[in-house]
């Protein structure tokens, strides 16, 4: 369970309250870092979230008191048994421990046979497993799957005429079960729109009507002008200066909404970057991503 959780909300107090919820704590086991007040505005000009940090505060204590209880745990019982009684039963202890050893010893060589055996077993499978699925893929892709690759490579091409695209092409290249339209144009700036949008729109139409027509499970990617590679090392660019940001200053970063597939993608490359962590705020289309210090451990049980 999260130590600290960063809330966003009109006022100061809203943002509190967020937090504290989200902890599952109240206000007397917590300490609150107010990161930005909240500011009404005029007629909704100039307005701005509040933003907090809200921390536990008991935790150390439930790790005294965890350490205390394993310390009482381990305390041995005054002992009532004779010296001459301890001797002896050491030496019964010993030479029972010499016949366990062995026979462990003999049975862990068998295990071991076994697992060898089991494991070449395993690495055979699984090489008649990898040819099995890899003709599956390759035969799955039938006359309706082609028909419905056609259909919606024409009606991407008819909605870029209907923006106004004249001079429009598109390629189609497939992988198996995905399948990656790329629209040619002059006018490929109309087709991708500001970060991206436009051509999200055009994928997620694309990926519901290979739903309807396709007999298999197709995914369909659309792209212009190689524009997904570069949105791609951008977001990337773009992760690596807000990571640095925050181990620097010690303080989360809220980043603009975007899409899903754009946060996953900051969320995987940001798990590389030592004393950071994310997560997700906010409904879409304005669900945001949130960049903070990463929580250190001050105890070591």
């Amino acid at each position: 369970m999260n130590d600290k959780y960063t809330a966003q909300a009109s006022t100061t107090e809203a943002a509190i309250e967020k937090g504290l919820k989200a902890l599952g704590i109240n206000k007397a086991d917590a300490t609150i870092e107010v990161v930005q007040e909240g500011k009404k505005g005029f007629i909704g000009i100039g307005q701005k979230d509040a933003i907090v940090v809200v921390k536990k505060t008991n935790t150390k204590e439930a790790v005294e008191e965890l350490l205390s209880k394993e310390v009482m745990l381990g305390e041995e019982e005054t002992s009532t048994i004779k010296p001459s009684e301890k001797r002896e039963e050491k030496k019964t202890l010993k030479k029972d421990d010499a016949a366990l050893n062995k026979k462990d010893t003999t049975e862990s060589i068998d295990e071991t046979k076994e697992i060898n055996k089991a494991s070449s077993m395993n690495e055979t499978e699984k090489n008649e497993t990898k040819k099995v699925e890899v003709t599956k893929k390759e035969d799955q892709f039938n006359e309706q799957d082609e028909a419905a690759v056609k259909k919606v490579s024409k009606y991407l091409k008819t909605v870029a005429t209907k923006m106004g695209v004249d001079d429009v092409s598109v390629n189609v290249k497939r992988d198996y079960n995905r399948v990656k339209f790329s629209i040619e144009t002059k006018d490929a700036g109309l087709i991708i729109g500001r970060h991206g949008k436009v051509l999200n729109s055009l994928q997620t139409l694309a990926q519901i009507q290979m739903h309807q027509e396709a007999d298999n499970k197709l995914y369909a990617k659309v792209d212009a002008e190689n524009y997904r590679d570069r949105r791609k090392k951008t977001v990337e660019q773009l992760a690596t200066r807000t990571a640095e940001k925050v181990k620097r200053t010690k303080r989360p970063v809220i980043l603009e909404p975007m899409p899903a597939h754009e946060r996953k993608q900051i969320h995987r490359y940001l798990n590389r970057f030592g004393g950071v962590q994310t997560h997700s705020e906010g409904k879409d289309p304005h669900r945001y991503l949130v960049v903070e210090p990463l929580k250190e451990e001050e105890f070591t049980l």
